[in-house]
């Protein structure tokens, strides 16, 4: 006779959190193009996420990215390097929220552009490194398998995404400047973010679920 197992908050806690995260990475450019749409708003895609800071939708972005870096603090995983690389993307995140891109002190775009890439580096470290840990011996069962190689590949998406931005700052954007009008730094991040996303909801067994 089957047996209901008992339910844990802290667990069905921590999978909330983590289908949160997913959630808000994968909506967030859809909310902020959206948002800027409204009438008398800023009717043009933004060349980049954080160029939304100076829209309508400025609070909107701040929100997210505090909620991110609570969500991330809140994060625990298998042991202290999961905490720390939690702790970390809180500080990144907020640092994102707090630095304005277009900023007239160079200073504090540096350390926008500076929390920016270490956050999104953060994110592929989750997806690469630590989703992939497994409490299970191996061989591993055939659902984590296929969790695994979406975790790779969600982090081996958004560093892609960083080394074409990096490619478009260095040597397209002042070589081919009509590439500007494409706005491919928002589509990158949006990549970016849609990946760390998927990642989350994986993780929070919106997909891939194990058979109970």
């Amino acid at each position: 006779m089957a047996t209901n197992k008992p339910v844990i908050p802290e667990v069905i806690s921590y999978l909330s959190l983590r289908k949160s995260l997913g959630i808000l990475g994968i909506l967030l450019p859809f909310i902020l193009l959206i948002g800027s749409y409204v009438p008398g708003a800023y009717q043009e895609i933004q060349k980049s996420i954080s160029a939304y800071y100076y829209t309508n939708m400025g609070d909107v972005l701040v929100g997210v990215l505090f909620t991110y870096g609570l969500f991330l603090f809140a994060y625990k995983g298998y042991g202290r390097i999961d905490n720390l690389a939690g702790n970390l993307a809180c500080v990144f995140a907020l640092g994102v929220a707090l630095f304005p891109c277009l900023s007239d002190n160079p200073i504090i775009r540096q350390l926008h552009l500076i929390s920016a890439s270490l956050l999104f580096l953060a994110f592929a470290f989750f997806s690469i490194f630590l989703f992939t840990k497994s409490k299970h011996t191996k061989p591993l069962p055939k659902k984590k398998r296929i969790r695994n190689r979406w975790y790779r590949g969600c982090g081996y998406t958004i560093l892609v995404s960083m080394i074409l931005m990096g490619i478009y700052f260095m040597f397209l954007e002042k070589s081919i400047p009509g590439l500007a009008k494409l706005k491919p730094i928002f589509w990158l991040e949006s990549i970016a973010l849609w990946a760390f996303g998927l990642s989350w909801l994986i993780k929070g067994e919106v997909l891939f679920k194990d058979n109970q």
